[in-house]
């Protein structure tokens, strides 16, 4: 590997590698809930959710599937033509539901023109063995990933921000779909309240040691309506809102001390400005991933580079 090219493996090559052409995710919201907030785990969800955070303003569930995949594609189609797509089941818990209404859903949108197979968000408490089999059988016809959110490796944070799960059930839930021969990715949010360096740095090396093919970090933000805008407003002292250059020195830590060949989707998140409380740093994300670039090549770092096996 070329040291002096390579700075981190980017989802974008790696879809490139893929599929041979340009991949662009199209979100959906199929009317899925989550059982952290029907009651069954419990009510209220994640203390920091709000979904009208990350919703295209074409993902509405009003909208049948295939409506809103050729609303997605018509909104990128214009910067790449020949462009090919994945299915992004992204809002909630997108595997709770019966095994034969979720195979509808799934196959509703894989049969739509350019699509060329599908992502799937969800908890790490709602797989079943059932689900497992059946996207195994599908990723042998066509790409599937399962992204679950893990958000922290500490089982204190999970229960103070009212995820419903402990770590162990998001790393079994890993194992048993790589183990199926399905891609797997993660989610994790660097920040939450209590996070110090310490804490955030010890989760690369507990991630790296779980079959992941795929990561997405982002920063902590506070966002209207939410149970932990209530509590940032009660206690600031508990919240480490990253300026922009320290979650960038924070990232690079992260990503140095990650195994190598695990793909990095994301870094930063950005919430629409009606909704975000903090922080604001009126930077986009390709911006931002600039000027980790630039960071990462002035330092001569790269991902992997403190990254020690521990198997």
């Amino acid at each position: 590997m070329n040291r002096q090219a390579f700075l981190y493996n980017d989802y974008s090559s790696y879809l490139r590698k893929t599929f041979g052409c340009k991949v662009q995710k199209i979100s959906i919201n199929a009317g899925f809930t989550c059982p952290n907030r029907d009651g069954t785990k419990g009510r209220g969800g994640c203390t920091y959710c709000n979904n009208q955070t990350f919703n295209p303003e074409y993902c509405d569930n009003e909208k049948s599937i295939r409506r809103q995949i050729e609303e997605g594609k018509a909104f990128f189609a214009h910067k790449y033509p020949d462009m090919k797509y994945l299915a992004y089941f992204q809002a909630y818990t997108n595997t709770y539901g019966d095994i034969e209404s979720l195979r509808s859903k799934y196959e509703e949108a894989l049969s739509a023109d350019g699509i060329v197979g599908i992502t799937i968000a969800t908890r790490p408490d709602c797989i079943s063995d059932s689900l497992l089999q059946y996207l195994s059988q599908l990723s042998r016809q066509t790409y599937v990933m399962v992204e679950y959110g893990i958000e922290s490796t500490s089982d204190d944070m999970l229960k103070h921000i009212n995820r419903g799960h402990d770590f162990a059930t998001a790393a079994d839930a890993v194992k048993q779909t790589a183990a199926a021969g399905i891609n797997t990715g993660a989610h994790m949010i660097l920040g939450l309240p209590g996070d110090d360096a310490e804490t955030i740095m010890s989760q690369p090396a507990i991630l790296s040691e779980l079959p992941l093919k795929t990561l997405k970090l982002h920063q902590l933000q506070i966002i209207r309506g939410t149970r932990m805008a209530k509590e940032y407003e009660q206690t600031p002292e508990r919240f480490r809102l990253f300026g922009m250059d320290e979650y960038i020195d924070t990232i690079i830590g992260y990503i140095e001390r990650l195994r190598p060949d695990m793909v990095l989707e994301r870094f930063v998140t950005q919430s629409p400005d009606h909704l975000l409380i903090a922080p604001h740093w009126g930077l986009k994300n390709y911006e931002f991933v600039e000027k980790l670039k630039k960071r990462m090549t002035g330092r001569n770092t790269y991902q992997g580079r403190l990254y020690k096996c521990r198997m």
